[in-house]
């Protein structure tokens, strides 16, 4: 009889309780919070190249252009929206020009063959777009060469001057960046072979006007 009662009040369990599972409330499903969207933070050092192009703000014979290529080193420091930095540049070039003279026995060659630039930098972010001012410290190791009936003889002078300019970079990628910038560049002018012919030959303030862009990486 017991045995009779158990299994029928099993039955009788089994059958409900897909009524009771019916009247159950249904189970509530919370949605996964959505991820947190990473803001660009400029802060820290970064390490790049770049390249670009220059040319005298002048016209005429003898007007200086070529190109340029080196390296770039750097620090930002980002306050809210507004970005303060310091960064140098150094790069291998070759803008000069070449004017012949007496019908091609004679001609003087005169070349930037490197260039560089310490920069301060104040700039404003949009997220991973940076926009920026800069100015600063630029410098010149120049050649001055005079050929005559196939007889070369050069001079080397280091210039100093002063840069302005502006650009904008773009973090394109989790710690790598390009940009394109402008700069002005005013060099002081200076003497060649002083020590060979009186007077020497006098090279005037040399003022360019250089576009070049780059990739950095930051740490």
């Amino acid at each position: 009889m017991k045995k009779i009662l158990l299994t029928t009040t099993g039955l009788i369990a089994f059958g409900m309780a897909p009524a009771i599972a019916a009247d159950l409330p249904a189970r509530a499903y919370t949605k996964a919070p959505a991820a947190a969207i990473a803001i660009n933070n400029w802060t820290g050092f970064y390490l790049g190249a770049m390249g670009g192009y220059a040319q005298e703000n002048s016209s005429g014979i003898g007007t200086l252009s070529g190109g340029f290529a080196g390296g770039t080193a750097g620090y930002n420091w980002q306050m809210g929206n507004v970005v303060l930095g310091l960064e140098a540049d150094a790069a291998w070039a070759d803008v000069g020009a070449n004017v012949g003279l007496f019908g091609g026995l004679a001609s003087v060659d005169y070349t930037i063959r490197s260039m560089g630039t310490v920069r301060g930098r104040v700039g404003y972010a949009f997220d991973q777009v940076l926009v920026y001012g800069t100015g600063g410290y630029a410098w010149s190791d120049n050649r001055f060469t005079a050929t005559a009936l196939g007889v070369s003889v050069s001079d080397d002078r280091f210039h100093s001057g002063w840069t302005l300019g502006a650009g904008v970079e773009v973090m394109f990628a989790p710690k790598w960046s390009v940009k394109a910038e402008y700069l002005y560049k005013s060099l002081e002018g200076g003497t060649y072979f002083g020590n060979a012919v009186a007077g020497g030959v006098q090279v005037g303030t040399i003022n360019l006007n250089s576009v070049q862009v780059g990739v950095n990486y930051h740490f």
